[in-house]
């Protein structure tokens, strides 16, 4: 498994379609308690039995002690909406919500997301009784409890989030979010001056009508096209069905970017861990 952040590698594939640019197919200070009859109902924590606010942003990845201790300094940091500029704060990770540059971070211990290129031929599951490969063997034992958000079909490629957080997993799936993706496909023929008008105002499928968020040709070449299109809808192989009612056969299939997390150059088959600044923005995405 390979789990190192991976290098850019030259776009294109084996049909002569040409990627774009973001590559198709990322000593302190003790300071006294506060005495409880002082405290306002929304203020940070000041028991012993907190972390110093330094140490805790440190862990979260913003940067080393000295830096995030400068970051409180120059007020760019907030726990529960106000700002903090005193070193040696002590805050709860687990019930604390800390922000740094208006950004909400997420830094409890115990939860995790990472970003999957996930590649064609394996299932979406943690697991198969009929011994096909899953994305469960390609994360092994990475992280305790992880669970991927939604799903790819098992011939599509690309972006797949997986998370030991129960309810951002919850929220980034549920379709009331309304949560984009963005998908490339490379499809047989030419595609028609008016579609995006039509897909963007509705096409009925056999299961219901089905409107995109977005959608653009990338690319022509040899009688073929590489369309990008964006929609909030989960159905089993949507972008496929809805394609190939338009007469528009999808040969390859990747997604690109789930809300504001993108696939950018990942390597196929590597996996990173988002920044707490990724988590962040699914967070605010879905209202965490």
């Amino acid at each position: 498994m390979n789990t190192e952040r991976p290098e850019g590698e030259p776009p294109g594939d084996e049909h002569g379609l040409q990627g774009d640019e973001h590559g198709i197919w990322y000593e302190d200070m003790e300071l006294a308690p506060v005495h409880p009859g002082d405290r306002e109902p929304d203020e940070p924590t000041g028991d012993r039995q907190g972390e110093r606010l330094q140490k805790v942003l440190a862990r979260a990845g913003i940067g080393s002690r000295r830096v995030c201790e400068d970051m409180i300094a120059e007020g760019r940091i907030s726990v529960n909406g106000k700002l903090v500029r005193e070193q040696g704060m002590r805050v709860h990770p687990e019930t604390d919500q800390i922000t740094v540059d208006g950004q909400r971070i997420d830094v409890r211990n115990d939860r995790v997301t990472y970003a999957m290129n996930k590649p064609s031929g394996v299932l979406t599951a943690m697991s198969d009784d009929r011994n096909r490969p899953t994305v469960g063997d390609m994360v092994g034992d990475l992280a305790p409890g992880l669970v991927h958000i939604g799903r790819l079909d098992q011939d599509t490629e690309g972006l797949l989030l997986l998370t030991t957080d129960g309810e951002l997993a919850h929220r980034l799936a549920h379709p009331s979010y309304l949560v984009r993706k963005t998908y490339l496909a490379q499809v047989s023929g030419s595609v028609p001056r008016d579609l995006s008008k039509r897909l963007r105002a509705g096409i009925e499928l056999e299961d219901g009508p089905i409107a995109v968020d977005g959608f653009q040709v990338m690319d022509t070449h040899a009688g073929q096209s590489v369309v990008e299109i964006v929609l909030h809808e989960g159905r089993k192989r949507i972008v496929r069905r809805l394609l190939a009612e338009v007469g528009l056969p999808v040969s390859r299939l990747t997604r690109t970017a789930v809300g504001p997390i993108e696939l950018a150059r990942m390597r196929t088959g590597s996996i990173r861990r988002l920044t707490v600044q990724e988590v962040g923005s699914l967070h605010e995405l879905v209202g965490l």
